[in-house]
């Protein structure tokens, strides 16, 4: 089973992309950020005709989030429990039967949380805090659980090719990177690190400057795993490839391999 996540960056602007990386990639799962559209005008015909089952969450103009299964999503849920007046839509959950077992996948954009000194910066950080008790609940079940997405944080200063840049962006702040550490104290596994400790592993480079082509890139979409989910993973990898494409989004693909 292939799982994997991507921030595509608009949904409409990037159709023709994201289905020639369907078709080369044939995820069984698929997690997207940044749709970039309202629920109702998801192109899902595309996707569907693919083979995909689609659900989303979406809002007008930016954010949203959507998953995509070539098999039936069940016990969808859509907003991240904690703030019933959080409007921004960032987070899908839904559950996958797989082998002769269910994984649950969470999708989320986590808020950018710049500029630093306004109200967006400890918006990210709440948002933090609430991700950490859903996923602790979600532990608690002792079921394969995968929390994947775009999680606008640098763990590392290894994640960065030149992280003496990064020192003043909500990205790298020491709370954030915190946070984010915190999740795997719970017990969850960071695919990528657990695959590979290699240094100029990027899954973001920017439109400006020529940080593509200098590989000026930053490293994070993240696919966090329960023990459970942990147990069956066979690899992982980063589509890097595909930020070469023409229209491209300025993140790539990140995926995980489980056994049945």
């Amino acid at each position: 089973m292939k799982i994997a996540t991507w921030n595509i960056n608009g949904v409409k602007a990037r159709l023709e992309t994201v289905q020639e990386w369907l078709k080369e990639a044939s995820p069984d799962v698929a997690c997207f950020q940044e749709i970039k559209s309202v629920d109702e005008n998801f192109p899902r015909q595309p996707f569907e005709d693919l083979g995909y089952n689609v659900e989303t969450h979406g809002q007008k103009g930016f954010n949203g989030v959507a998953i995509l299964s070539k098999t039936p999503l069940e016990d969808v849920e859509r907003r991240l429990p904690g703030n019933d007046d959080d409007e921004q839509a960032r987070y899908i959950e839904a559950t996958v039967t797989h082998g002769d077992g269910v994984v649950r996948f969470g999708c989320l954009y986590l808020p950018n949380g710049n500029p630093l000194g306004t109200e967006k910066f400890p918006y990210k950080l709440g948002w933090m805090d609430r991700l950490l008790v859903h996923a602790e609940k979600r532990l608690a079940e002792e079921v394969p659980f995968i929390l994947l997405g775009d999680y606008n944080v640098i763990p590392d200063p290894v994640d960065a090719k030149n992280p003496e840049n990064w020192t003043d962006d909500a990205l790298f702040q020491p709370e954030s990177r915190q946070k984010f550490r915190a999740l795997t104290h719970l017990g969850m596994t960071e695919a990528i690190r657990a695959c590979t400790e290699a240094p100029e592993t990027f899954t973001f480079w920017d439109y400006q400057a020529g940080a593509w082509q200098k590989n000026n890139g930053i490293r994070i979409d993240h696919i966090l795993m329960s023990p459970q989910a942990n147990d069956k993973m066979l690899g992982c990898g980063i589509d890097k490839h595909v930020r070469g494409w023409e229209k491209p989004s300025d993140h790539v693909p990140v995926w995980v391999t489980l056994a049945a």
